[in-house]
């Protein structure tokens, strides 16, 4: 079993950053790659980017190139992401994920999830 906490989310107005944290505890990382996605209130749960594990290699979604990078820390079991010049349209309930995929941007192949950290940004 897997288990993932997020945490980081907050307010913030327009333009701002924020940095989330994923810690994962249980099963060796090795085989993982790591994700976050997002779900806004009464919209899909969409992915935003992914990290394999332990290669390193990132890919995102086409809306957040440039202002979102993801990254790891092995030895501690985390991913981040980190938000720059946030938009209103970020507002949504963010969440860490893992799957054995190396590379998927398919909700549905991801295996672990975490409980989401709340994202909300005032315009």
């Amino acid at each position: 079993q897997v288990q993932l906490v997020e945490s980081g989310g907050g307010l913030v107005q327009a333009g701002g950053s924020l940095r989330l944290s994923c810690a994962a505890s249980g099963r060796t990382f090795s085989s993982y790659t790591m994700g976050w996605f997002r779900q806004a209130p009464g919209k899909e749960r969409d992915f935003v980017a992914g990290i394999t594990w332990p290669g390193g290699s990132t890919y995102y979604a086409d809306s957040v190139p440039g202002r979102f990078t993801i990254s790891r820390d092995n030895a501690k079991n985390t991913v981040y992401l980190q938000m720059n010049s946030l938009k209103f349209e970020d507002t949504a309930v963010y969440y860490c994920a893992a799957t054995r995929h190396t590379v998927t941007r398919n909700r549905y192949e991801y295996d672990y999830w975490g409980q989401g950290t709340q994202v909300t940004v005032s315009s």
